[in-house]
This record gives C-alpha cells, sequence and structure tokens, in this order.
C-alpha cells in the first residue's frame, strides 16, 4: 500500500520533537536544579542550603504547621559535599522539599516549597506529555468523592521522606504517624551506594579541592542563592583557575554560561568537568542536552552511551535521548533496545516520549502493529501534549496500513 504524505512523514520524523519540551532529566538528581527542567537558564534559583534550619528537639509545630528537620549522611558516616534534595513522597508521588546544607542538615514546613525547583517531571509540573494527578478520585459507584482538607497532619499521610541522589539508595523515613506536637526531628537518612552504579552525582575532586578553592565555590553557590550569577561567575573562575581539575565547579560554570546563551563557553567547561572527573554524571547530562538541541546525533549517541555506561538506572531519559540519536543515525536496532529499556526503566511513566520514539523505530521497521500499540500508548499518557493531535491523525494512517 501507498504511504500518505502523514505517514511518510511520521516515518521521517526525526524525533527533534525531543528537544522542543522541557528536559527535566538534564541534571543530576539529588542537587538543585538550574540548568535543565522547568526553570532551564535560572541558576540563580539554587539555594546551597537552607536558611532558618530549626534546631535541637522541640515541638514542631508553628502556627498550626508541621516542620520537619534530620540529616543526610553517605553509607560511610560523612555528609554528601554538594546539596541533596530531599523529597516527601505521598502515594508514590514525589515532591521536592529542601536540600542539605554543608553538613547534611535539612529543615523546611511540609507543605511549602518556596525556594525549591521542582523536577519537571514530578507530578506532570513543566512537561508536556505527562499525566498530572487527578483533582479528585472516583469511587466504586462512580460518584464524585469530596477530598478531605489539606489539614496539617493529613499533609503527612501516606507519605514518605527520603533524600535523591544519582548513584544512591536512600533510606525511607515513613511519615504517616507523625502529627503536629511531635519532635520535629525525623532522624539519620542514609544514601546507600548502588553497587552496579559507577558514576556518581558527587564529584570525587570536590573533595580533594584546596581551600582557597573549596572557599571560592561556596561563595560562588551562596551568590546564585542571591540571584547573583555574575558575582558567582567569577567566584567560580576563581574556583577552577586555583584548581584546574574542580569538576562541580567547571559545571556549574558551565550552566551559568548556558543560561547566559554563551553556547561553546559552557560546553567547554561541561567538556572540562568531564575530563576532570570522568565518573562525574552531570556534565554528561548537560552535554546531552546541548547535543539534541543540536540535532547532532553522533556527539548525542557517544554522550548517552558513556553516561548509560556509568549509570544505567537514573536517567530513563538517557536512553529516550539514546534512541533518538540511533534512529536518527539509521541504527534501528540499538535504537529499539535503548527505547525498550528506557520504559522498563520508567515504571511511573514520566516520559511518555519514550513510546512516541518507539512507535517511529517499528514503523521504520515495518512492524505497524508494534507502532500502533506504543503510539496508542504515547497518546493514553499524553492526552494533551502539543502534537497529540497531529499523532491521533498518524495512528489513523498507521491503522490504515
Amino acid at each position: 500500500m501507498r504511504l500518505s504524505m502523514q505517514m511518510r512523514g511520521f516515518l521521517g520524523l526525526a524525533i527533534g520533537v525531543a528537544i522542543s519540551f522541557h528536559i527535566a532529566w538534564a541534571q543530576k538528581p539529588g542537587s538543585p536544579p538550574g540548568g535543565g527542567g522547568a526553570s532551564h537558564g535560572q541558576p540563580g534559583n539554587i539555594p546551597p542550603g537552607v536558611p532558618g534550619r530549626v534546631e535541637g528537639p522541640g515541638p514542631g509545630s508553628l502556627n498550626g504547621s508541621i516542620y520537619l528537620i534530620g540529616d543526610v549522611v553517605l553509607d560511610d558516616g560523612s555528609p554528601p559535599p554538594d546539596p541533596v534534595t530531599i523529597e516527601r513522597v505521598c502515594n508514590g508521588s514525589p515532591r521536592a522539599q529542601a536540600y542539605t546544607d554543608r553538613q547534611g542538615r535539612f529543615s523546611f514546613q511540609v507543605g511549602q516549597t518556596a525556594g525549591i525547583i521542582q523536577d519537571a517531571s514530578e507530578d506532570g509540573a513543566g512537561m508536556p506529555g505527562t499525566m498530572r494527578p487527578p483533582a479528585s478520585m472516583i469511587n466504586g459507584s462512580g460518584l464524585q468523592q469530596v477530598q478531605q482538607p489539606n489539614t496539617p497532619d493529613r499533609l503527612l499521610a501516606n507519605c514518605d521522606l527520603r533524600a535523591v541522589l544519582a548513584g544512591y539508595r536512600s533510606d525511607n523515613i515513613s511519615l504517616g504517624m507523625r502529627r503536629v506536637m511531635d519532635d520535629p526531628n525525623v532522624g539519620t537518612i542514609v544514601l546507600h551506594r548502588l553497587a552496579e552504579v559507577e558514576g556518581s552525582a558527587i564529584s570525587v575532586t570536590s573533595l580533594q579541592a584546596p581551600k582557597e578553592a573549596r572557599r571560592a565555590y561556596e561563595k560562588a553557590r551562596e551568590d546564585l542563592r542571591k540571584n547573583k550569577s555574575a558575582a558567582a561567575r567569577t567566584e567560580l573562575k576563581k574556583a577552577v583557575d586555583a584548581y584546574p581539575r574542580y569538576a562541580a565547579a567547571w559545571y556549574e560554570l558551565g550552566r551559568i554560561q548556558l543560561a547566559a546563551q554563551e553556547s561553546e563557553p559552557a560546553h567547554q567547561s561541561f567538556t572540562n568537568a568531564v575530563a576532570s572527573d570522568p565518573k562525574f554524571v552531570s556534565p554528561y547530562l548537560q552535554l546531552a542536552e546541548m547535543a539534541a538541541k543540536a540535532a547532532n546525533w553522533t556527539e548525542l549517541s557517544d554522550v548517552t552511551t558513556r553516561l548509560l555506561k556509568l549509570d544505567s538506572v537514573d536517567y530513563p531519559m538517557a536512553y529516550f535521548y539514546s534512541a533518538t540519536a540511533n534512529l536518527n543515525l539509521g541504527q534501528l536496532d540499538a535504537a529499539e533496545k535503548s527505547a525498550l529499556a528506557g520504559e522498563k526503566l520508567d515504571t511511573p511513566h514520566r516520559y511518555p516520549r519514550l513510546e512516541q520514539v518507539l512507535a517511529v523505530i517499528l514503523a521504520r521497521k515495518k512492524d505497524y502493529a508494534g507502532a500502533i500499540t506504543h503510539l496508542r500508548n504515547y497518546l493514553l499518557l499524553a492526552p494533551d501534549a502539543e502534537d497529540a493531535e497531529r499523532m491521533r491523525k498518524q495512528l489513523a494512517e498507521l491503522e490504515k496500513l
């Protein structure tokens, strides 16, 4: 059967659509967002820690609100050298609440996230094609249930607290039994290194940096918290001048440059970060995003291959980008393998584009039934995506085949 113009367009789709939506994965999990996600280009929103920490035991309530404090340590007992995100996970839905400070401590008011940038994949925020939790529930009889008010105690119902850092598994602390007047100290959350993950969102060079470089880096983070990106840039340059192998400083400098649309300097800074610490995963994420936006499929394939060798469990979107690169390079089997691996990893279905790229791959391989299945899945997961209407038309064309 001859292919229609619409179908030929679908088969020729160079999934550049990956570039058109916010790329929430392109930052290290467990660190304050800056260069990627829904607040792309806003490094000044990166807080270095949590001000106003409540110290010592005592009632965890102020004006009827619940405050929680605690600590995060790595499995060797040391605090993380860089900020780690603290998430409250309720009914399986994560929400960033705070960042750790230099000592690994955190504190926050439950439900308040001012100054905390949410990953665009969380609750479907910021990413077209991601399902949002329903605003209400439907009971067995089909009648709409009235939601209970979000009283302080109910904000903790069916909730756990965890730390998020790529390459590590976090202990979970149950919050369901906590009440307003309980001791706010939840204790210590331990991050356990994953044996199968070689890369890390923590650069070992941060631990080796001399005092002068570390001091400049910390000052830069403080400047970023105050939205002083120019001052932060100056301090980061001091840090890398004092210690050229300071991978975390190169990475933060690259994000500032990228926010200022200085693509070539940013690319060089991220490349310097990788050269300084090849197992530091964060700069690979930024390099991949830049390669995708530039439609540089060879570089995108190389970067995602290296990233996934370092960490194959934390970045479903890395598999999407790998599939996209291989699709555009004509390597359909490799593209399908990457997309299927990403789909298997993405159990919450936060990245519906994996279904879309699989549909294109299978259509090119003339597996039209498989393509139809994945395109239907995409439209089910992303009914309001910007390209949903176009995908529906292409689904109808596929069904004719």
